[in-house]
């Protein structure tokens, strides 16, 4: 039988869940939040609950490959993004996904980044320590095979070396970011959806 979820973890997935829905950005039971265990273990949202309301039954684990520890269970379709960025990134401790409207409508318009600088909040992320800076991020074409996604995503990964901002866009479908822990993870999504609001804001004055 699997070990219990710490309850930690889910008190931080729920209460992530509560903060997202308070910003409108995971509408309907869209998006998806985890948090990394020990021992090689994710606890994860499991499919079709609304984060705004989410409880201990919402959460389940998967291993590092996103496989339940309860097949009886169905995790977010998406778990295999959470999972790889787990893999790529040891530091990461939390992973949040949202479907904001100024990241689907910048994705839906961009190439293959989006490019913000001079933004004060760009010192939000690591290695940023002053607004006189700027980074692009990475936007990556919606596909419903989640494995080819990752793919994807880590060709991109492959590309940057060490991603300058820990993120990225998939277009017309929402945000990825990742953090130490859940508390760096959701600063770190407040501030990309700020710079991209205010990217998108700027468009009605061209």
């Amino acid at each position: 039988m699997a070990d219990p979820i710490p309850g930690g973890a889910v008190r931080a997935i729920v209460e992530a869940g509560r903060r997202m829905a308070e910003r409108n950005w995971v509408p309907a039971t869209a998006g998806n939040i985890s948090v990394r265990l020990p021992g090689g273990r994710v606890a994860i949202t499991r499919s079709g609950f609304h984060k705004a309301h989410l409880t201990a039954e919402a959460v389940m684990a998967v291993d590092l490959q996103g496989v339940p520890e309860d097949p009886t269970l169905r995790p977010s379709a998406e778990t295999g993004l959470h999972c790889g960025a787990y893999r790529a990134f040891p530091n990461a401790g939390a992973v949040v996904h949202g479907h904001s409207v100024a990241n689907t409508v910048l994705s839906m318009r961009a190439g293959d980044s989006v490019r913000l600088e001079g933004y004060e909040l760009l010192k939000a992320f690591p290695g940023l320590a002053t607004h006189e800076a700027s980074v692009e991020v990475p936007v990556l074409d919606n596909d419903q095979d989640i494995a080819r996604l990752q793919q994807a995503v880590e060709a991109c990964w492959a590309r940057m070396a060490e991603p300058a901002l820990p993120g990225y866009l998939i277009r017309g479908h929402g945000v990825y970011v990742w953090g130490p822990d859940m508390n760096a993870a959701l600063a770190r999504l407040e501030g990309l959806e700020f710079m991209l609001a205010c990217e998108m804001a700027r468009l009605s004055f061209n």
